[in-house]
């Protein structure tokens, strides 16, 4: 009988003091640590790095221009790459942004680390609402016509509004939650 048995026959755990589990341990614990002061360092708490995340959706339902989707019940961005459309929550605020850039309309890319909508090709970069904060664009970006209907925000495919043409309109295209 090995000392191994011999110990599970006497009521003790076989896997007490087992180097492959206190080794596993260790190293999960460690692990938790580093990614801890990670996120300490980066000066993000726990909740933070997890703000904002991005989905790729669909339209629960399409009636003629209109694409009804889902409000996000939380902070997020949520991209339908099929109807070019951006859902953004974001303070008690949802948005319908044209997924192009306002500058050469190349497809806008959310970046959760600096909490931000970019321009792959120019480097333009917007605020979680839309605003322009530099870059080679000259406005922020486009925003759609939104209504609501119950738990849903219904985009108008047809009406995009831009800040330097229509400002009073843009600014109105949100919904408040």
């Amino acid at each position: 009988m090995t000392d191994r048995m011999r110990r599970a026959d006497d009521g003790r755990d076989p896997c007490t003091g087992c180097p492959a589990l206190d080794g596993r341990r260790q190293f999960l614990r460690n692990a938790a640590v580093l990614a801890v002061g990670a996120l300490a360092a980066l000066g993000a708490a726990p909740d933070e790095a997890r703000a904002l995340p991005v989905r790729f959706i669909s339209a629960l339902g399409a009636h003629a221009t209109q694409k009804s989707y889902a409000i996000p019940t939380a902070d997020s961005v949520n991209i339908d790459k099929d109807a070019g459309v951006i859902i953004a929550r974001y303070q008690a605020q949802v948005f319908a942004f044209s997924l192009s850039c306002p500058h050469q309309n190349t497809a806008l890319r959310w970046n959760d680390a600096e909490h931000e909508f970019q321009c792959p090709k120019h480097h333009s970069r917007y605020t979680p609402d839309g605003l322009f904060i530099d870059g080679r664009a000259t406005r922020s970006m486009d925003r759609f016509a939104v209504t609501r209907s119950g738990g849903n925000i219904v985009v108008d495919l047809d009406t995009l509004y831009q800040e330097d043409d229509n400002p009073a309109q843009w600014k109105a295209a949100v919904l408040h939650v």
